[in-house]
């Protein structure tokens, strides 16, 4: 997405918001049907900047409908007071919880609306939203409230109504199943009104005529036909794929919903995360439902919950920001905590398998598993030069240096930098320290241990990064280079910064001329990053790397990534992989390239 793009995008969506600012909710008496309705509401209209253009959208839509169609409040009262009187599961046992606001949004925007239709040569009401889309993330709970209707539907159903808990493999099909069949054995603990199997759960012989079950299926649709689905909730259906132009879960689903055409007020209810299938059934579904909230569509059976980030937060260091989890996920602090998003969020930084993750389940964005490799190990060799010995230049030619000092007992990289502008190259040496502790457990001591004794890698005493050590090898290569400037990243580097502070005044110099942080966004990234891509891939090569297979192997590590405005950073592919002689090279091309002659 390009600046102005996204400036079009955020124009649109203000513009929605302020529609709904402008509307007088006194005027549709909200809190008839349930105080909370208002409250979710009147959060929207608090704080556009927290919640994403769909939720908006979807807030808007709701008074358009209010407008056109019968609002029944009292459907939505008692379907709230049914609800909360049931038993979830919870890590304290099974209890009853209250609906959230967001909760009380999305049951309403379902049971509330009905419209007029003809029937036998008279009108009747009947619901109106046949089709029910909420897209959430992971740990809203989704599926355990969604339980709630089927069992809503085996109880005040159709004499014979059938629920049906669906999904693309039987394990997640009886997720929702499972809290079903417990509601139900809470309800009957004797069993006398119920019989219950591990798929299906249905009246006994009673004096109301009931027939009503719910029933547990999975994909693979050619065994499903002779049904007559009133209800149906398709479980995770973000994740189902198609293999050979053929798709069991898209099958399943049309089965069942094809399975719904003698029913009044049949309901399908799709409940699903975002997955890393970006070409499956649902991003179409997804897509549509998406149109027919901005009116693109014109479709009012169907309603749409989607919690994700505004486009322009898919990536990037928007990814980092609590505020675009709350945008994502409303239950963050209620059934999630944020500490846990925090602790993803850091685990993903460091490993790019959990960042495909973090933003797919946590997000709810799709994304493709894979990475665009970037400088392969064998380019990243065929760069060196054997003969080029930074202890040995003479004449003190300017110098750019870069740090990436581990938190914790890793390996840290020091990066110099030269560039020779009567050969137009650059000329690129690399320090690697570790802590001696390390070497002890670390995965890959054996690797590291050999580093050591070809002189490649330098071990520092104890169990931490020597800052003094790196300080005294920076100032004694200071005798040999005129460094211009020290790269570091700030939220890293500042027990050794201000060591080198102290230094640089200590000889008469200036600590915040030379002492630069490099920010470590995907923006600040772009550049370097093409710089060293056009040196590293042109021919003759434009840079020169020290003869160090540390810097080889990392080069080997690293994965291009790509935000939605194509900013680019290297990340790594597992979390005991490192690219740390990558980022500092970077850092010092960004030095270079912000430098002011």
């Amino acid at each position: 997405m390009t600046k102005d793009e996204e400036e079009e995008a955020r124009k649109i969506k203000l513009q929605y918001y302020q529609e709904v600012c402008n509307i007088n909710l006194d005027n549709y008496r909200l809190h008839e049907t349930d105080h909370r309705l208002r409250l979710y509401i009147e959060d929207i209209i608090s704080d556009v900047e927290a919640h994403n253009l769909y939720e908006i959208l979807a807030v808007r839509r709701f008074f358009m409908l209010r407008d056109k169609y019968v609002w029944r409040p009292n459907k939505v009262k008692k379907f709230i007071v049914f609800y909360e009187s049931l038993k979830f599961s919870g890590m304290k046992g099974r209890q009853c919880y209250k609906l959230t606001p967001v909760q009380v949004f999305q049951f309403a925007s379902i049971l509330g609306f009905y419209q007029w239709e003809e029937e036998g040569g008279k009108t009747v009401l009947r619901r109106l939203v046949r089709r029910a889309i909420l897209f959430v993330p992971r740990k809203f709970s989704k599926t355990t409230s969604s339980s709630s209707l089927a069992v809503s539907e085996l109880l005040f159903g159709d004499a014979n109504a059938q629920a049906y808990t669906a999904a693309n493999g039987y394990k997640q099909a009886q997720v929702c199943f499972k809290e079903i069949s417990k509601i139900v054995k809470q309800l009957d603990p004797k069993r006398r009104t119920f019989k219950k199997t591990r798929e299906h759960i249905e009246w006994r012989e009673n004096k109301f005529g009931k027939e009503s079950f719910v029933e547990c299926l999975s994909g693979g649709a050619d065994t499903k036909d002779g049904l007559n689905a009133s209800l149906i909730i398709f479980d995770e259906y973000a994740a189902a794929k198609y293999v050979k132009d053929h798709s069991e879960g898209a099958e399943l689903l049309q089965v069942l919903e094809s399975s719904s055409g003698a029913r009044d007020e049949y309901l399908t209810v799709i409940i699903t995360t975002a997955s890393r299938v970006v070409d499956g059934p649902f991003v179409l579904e997804l897509d549509i439902a998406k149109k027919v909230l901005s009116g693109t569509y014109d479709d009012d059976t169907l309603f749409a919950s989607i919690f994700m980030p505004d486009e322009w937060e898919t990536d990037g260091d928007a990814l980092g920001d609590p505020g675009v989890w709350k945008k994502c996920n409303p239950h963050i602090g209620i059934t999630v905590k944020e500490s846990f998003y925090r602790t993803m969020y850091r685990q993903a930084l460091r490993d790019p398998e959990k960042m495909l993750e973090f933003k797919t389940k946590l997000l709810n964005i799709f994304v493709s598993a894979g990475t665009k490799v970037w400088i392969s190990q064998n380019l990243a060799r065929s760069l060196a030069d054997p003969g080029f010995d930074i202890d040995s230049l003479s004449g003190r030619p300017p110098a750019m240096v870069s740090l990436d000092l581990s938190v914790s007992d890793d390996l840290s990289a020091v990066n110099y930098m030269l560039y020779s502008k009567t050969l137009k190259k650059f000329y690129s040496w690399t320090d690697y320290y570790i802590p001696e502790k390390t070497l002890e457990e670390h995965p890959n001591a054996e690797l590291y241990r050999y580093w050591i004794s070809k002189g490649y890698l330098k071990v520092c005493p104890g169990a931490v990064i020597d800052g003094s050590m790196i300080v005294t090898d920076i100032l004694n290569r200071n005798k040999k280079l005129w460094i211009l400037q020290i790269g570091y990243d700030s939220y890293k580097s500042q027990e050794i910064v201000n060591s080198l502070g102290a230094a640089i005044a200590c000889n008469g110099w200036d600590p915040e001329k030379i002492l630069k942080a490099v920010p470590q966004t995907f923006g600040a990234f772009t550049s370097p990053v093409e710089t060293f891509e056009m040196a590293a891939k042109k021919k003759p090569a434009g840079i020169v790397l020290a003869d160090n297979p540390i810097t080889f192997w990392m080069f080997g590590n690293a994965y291009l990534e790509e935000d939605r405005m194509e900013n680019k950073k290297p990340v790594k592919r597992k979390a005991n992989a490192k690219i740390d002689g990558v980022i500092v090279n970077l850092m010092s091309m960004w030095l270079f390239n912000n430098y002011v002659w």
